[in-house]
């Protein structure tokens, strides 16, 4: 059988060119991990709104694998859920603030005048629970995400040359202006690092493939109304906690409309995301416009980096320089594929660093909680603390070296008993 050939949008050649240059584009100008829509090839995600299994067509791992690289979807709008599910304890909201501690963003404090609507703020919401999201995107200029909240909504807009994003809770505006395409530096994108698209998440799964790992088409399915193939990524290695990776990918436009994560020890996905209402038609273009509401607080993208700078906060994309991210330097990779540990020594002798106050990574009162619920272990490195999700774990020893990654606590003290 005949691979799939994926849609053709535009002619070859020049028309290759053009998409091309229109995915690099997208790649700089979208803060990514808020739109949850990236403009060359999109897609989002909910729990898989199995409705039958479509007939479709056989087809290879192969050819799906290269379906979804061919995906070339450029106008899209729907809504999305998504769901993250990490076992970690309830912390009252606390969770977004480590987040963004970690990262130096508005909100992690010591920048007072960091805006409620800064999306580097609002993103780190999506790190635990469910939520649902308006998305829409017309090519790589034009995209809108719409975080619906209790009684409230949070919306990010890209328009052109703008970037708007809006709190209605704190009736907050942020503004800033994207450079043309690719000569916008990734640094200055909030979030470009953060997946929040099932592209960007199978992106990553697949840049696991190898063999190491089996990869299957696991039957077909419907997803928000679409004929999907599902594939299946699994890790042939024990001692991963990852279970397997399913990527629900639409049949005509090979966009991924669902990814799901569950983890090795059973139950829950540990993330879900997915459309339960997707159309590829193109949104009306009044759609992306906004006009700051009278009266609210806008705050400039420059104004509030100076403000940061002025606090000691670091620039957008640069990360913290202090806390958990000190002390990073010599990061070092032990292992292959699904069983890959990160490690680094923090320079903190006596376990878990800590700031000049003493505080856990400068987390304060969250610091000293999270160090209560480790697991104490002892091994021929010594002995440590490991921190456990139902996806990521880590091993931070007493002498502060730190051993991290989507394995099991055995595999992590392993490999630090390996590297004494």
């Amino acid at each position: 059988m005949a691979p799939i050939d994926s849609d053709d949008n535009t002619t070859a050649g020049a028309g290759e060119e053009l998409r091309a240059g229109r995915r690099k584009a997208a790649r700089y100008v979208v803060p990514v991990a808020v739109m949850g829509v990236a403009a060359a090839t999109i897609g989002l995600v909910p729990a898989l709104a199995d409705s039958g299994d479509p007939d479709l067509p056989k087809v290879t791992a192969e050819q799906l694998i290269e379906k979804i690289a061919k995906s070339d979807v450029q106008q899209l709008s729907g809504t999305v859920r998504i769901s993250t599910d990490l076992g970690l304890p309830d912390l009252g909201g606390l969770e977004s603030g480590l987040m963004s501690g970690m990262s130096g963003g508005p909100g992690s404090g010591g920048d007072d005048e960091g805006s409620a609507a800064d999306p580097s703020a609002k993103l780190t919401e999506l790190v635990s629970g469910s939520h649902t999201l308006r998305v829409a995107a017309d090519g790589p200029d034009r995209q809108k995400l719409s975080l619906l909240e209790n009684a409230a909504e949070y919306s990010l807009i890209h328009n052109g040359k703008d970037v708007w994003g809006y709190d209605s809770r704190s009736n907050e505006v942020y503004h800033s202006t994207a450079a043309d395409g690719a000569e916008r530096p990734e640094k200055d994108v909030p979030g470009q690092d953060v997946p929040a698209t099932p592209k960007d998440f199978a992106d990553q799964a697949l840049k696991a493939v190898d063999d190491t790992t089996s990869v299957t088409v696991g039957g077909t399915a419907q997803v928000a109304g679409r004929d999907a193939y599902r594939l299946v990524v699994e890790p042939k290695q024990d001692g991963s906690t990852v279970g397997a990776i399913t990527v629900a990918v639409d049949a005509e436009t090979g966009t991924p409309l669902k990814f799901t994560l569950t983890p090795a020890s059973g139950g829950a996905a540990v993330v879900d995301v997915g459309f339960t209402k997707v159309s590829f038609a193109k949104p009306d273009a009044s759609t992306f416009d906004f006009t700051p509401p009278e009266g609210a607080k806008v705050t400039e993208a420059d104004e509030a980096d100076e403000a940061g700078r002025r606090a000691g906060a670091p620039e957008h994309g640069r990360g913290a320089e202090g806390g958990l991210a000190k002390g990073m330097n010599g990061l070092e990779v032990i292992g292959e594929g699904w069983n890959s540990i990160a490690a680094f020594d923090t320079g903190a002798q006596g376990g878990l660093p800590t700031d000049s106050a003493g505080d856990l990574g400068g987390l304060g009162d969250l610091g000293g909680f999270l160090g209560s619920f480790g697991d104490q272990v002892r091994g021929d490195f010594g002995s440590g603390t490991v921190f456990k999700t139902r996806l990521v774990n880590a091993l931070i020893t007493d002498d502060g070296k730190v051993y991290a990654g989507a394995v099991t606590k055995d595999a992590l003290v392993k490999a630090a008993d390996a590297a004494k």
